[in-house]
């Protein structure tokens, strides 16, 4: 048995009056996922467990099978650490370094102009003089998603209180600097000095000149969260003898595949933009297996279109999504006994422009078995579905059997 996942980032949406009161899976053309969802079994996966934010880290961990109350190290600073080969130790803190972009005191772009990560790499050179030192090193990630890890820090994530900047896009940065009590508030005030330091830094280079020059956001500071201590994970190998791959272009979902024990797969033009290689990841995931049992495919597209409020680009990278991936997977597979899942990893509704943690609709196909009475793959009538309401970390045991 073949079995893929197939994520849509931020698909699952609220109805919007500017499509007549229906969501954008609703009203998106998407052939392939409702023949999914038609001929497979549906319903909805609580992918954020009650009281945890619902962060891209917490969903994906808890849809690759972990219970992200047990296995979420705090922040997502030590997954991404993972697929970028950086070594952290059991006392080192790894924390998320954005690069953002800040315009007359207000957070005004959460991905620094969508820094290429050429450029990001030579904006985090610039903060490693700047403020790097003994135990304070800064790594570039993709784009504007980079890291920096406090090395022997004696202080424990859940103390530190960020905010991630998509949350508060058009809002006071300074309203949303870090925050520590007791000895994390020392840590909390050095973080804060670096992001109020760094657009002097980052405004002298040439990334900045060149983006000045193209009528772009600047990539003017530094932005910190999603602080965390490494945790040890059994691998998905090890809980169902399942071996895999993880195929996504961001850093966020490798690492989360690395600690599951799955094969990173980096696909040429894989940009977690809307312009990611869609037909590049589908043969990657067959390719993939031929030898390997699971291909965990994600797709960031529709998550960026949210947190932007772009209907028609939500609409859009939920289209390609279907005619460009899925539908190349669904005839790559055909003729070979295969499991499909299709769903997001938390809804990024265009209203409120950041993610939900409410339930997420998922249809699973078996090449093996009949499917239930939904007709269409979308928010609402997948709570007709054999499945009904079913915790995130069900998803693979489900699968898995």
């Amino acid at each position: 048995m073949k079995y893929v996942i197939l994520v849509g980032d931020g698909m699952a949406d609220y109805p919007l009056e500017q499509l007549d009161g229906k969501t954008p899976l609703q009203v998106a053309q998407k052939p392939n996922m409702d023949w999914v969802a038609k001929n497979g079994k549906c319903g909805l996966l609580k992918t954020v467990p009650e009281g945890m934010k619902p962060g891209s880290d917490v969903a994906n961990l808890s849809l690759m099978g972990y219970d992200p109350k047990k296995y979420f190290p705090g922040g997502r600073g030590p997954i991404e650490a993972a697929v970028m080969g950086v070594k952290v130790g059991p006392k080192d803190l790894a924390i998320r370094c954005n690069i953002i972009t800040e315009e007359d005191g207000l957070i005004k772009d959460y991905s620094g102009g969508k820094i290429s990560n050429e450029d990001a790499k030579t904006l985090m050179e610039e903060a490693n003089k700047a403020f790097g030192r003994g135990g304070v090193e800064f790594f570039p990630g993709v784009g504007y998603r980079n890291l920096l890890v406090l090395r022997n820090c004696d202080v424990e994530p859940e103390d530190l209180k960020f905010e991630p900047p998509h949350d508060h896009l058009e809002e006071p940065f300074e309203k949303f600097l870090a925050k520590g009590e007791g000895k994390t508030k020392e840590t909390a005030e050095m973080l804060n000095d670096w992001v109020l330091k760094s657009k002097e830094v980052f405004e002298k280079n040439k990334v900045n000149e060149e983006k000045r020059k193209r009528g772009e956001n600047l990539a003017n500071r530094v932005w910190f969260w999603g602080a965390g201590k490494l945790v040890k994970m059994p691998t998905l190998k090890e809980r169902f003898g399942i071996s895999g791959v993880v195929i996504s272009g961001v850093d966020l979902i490798k690492g989360l595949g690395v600690l599951a024990g799955l094969d990173v797969i980096n696909v040429k033009g894989a940009t977690a933009y809307f312009d990611t290689n869609y037909e590049g990841k589908a043969d990657a995931a067959l390719e993939a297996l031929k030898e390997k049992d699971l291909a965990f495919v994600h797709v960031e597209a529709p998550d960026e279109a949210g947190h932007d409020g772009l209907i028609d680009r939500k609409i859009e990278a939920i289209e390609n999504i279907d005619k460009r991936l899925l539908d190349r997977i669904i005839k790559g597979l055909k003729g070979e006994e295969h499991k499909i899942a299709v769903l997001p990893d938390h809804g990024t509704p265009i209203k409120v422009r950041t993610h939900v943690s409410d339930p997420v609709p998922f249809a699973i196909y078996n090449s093996e078995e009949k499917g239930d009475d939904v007709e269409k793959y979308d928010e609402e009538t997948v709570k007709k579905g054999g499945y009904g309401l079913r915790e995130g970390p069900e998803l693979v045991e489900i699968l898995f059997g």
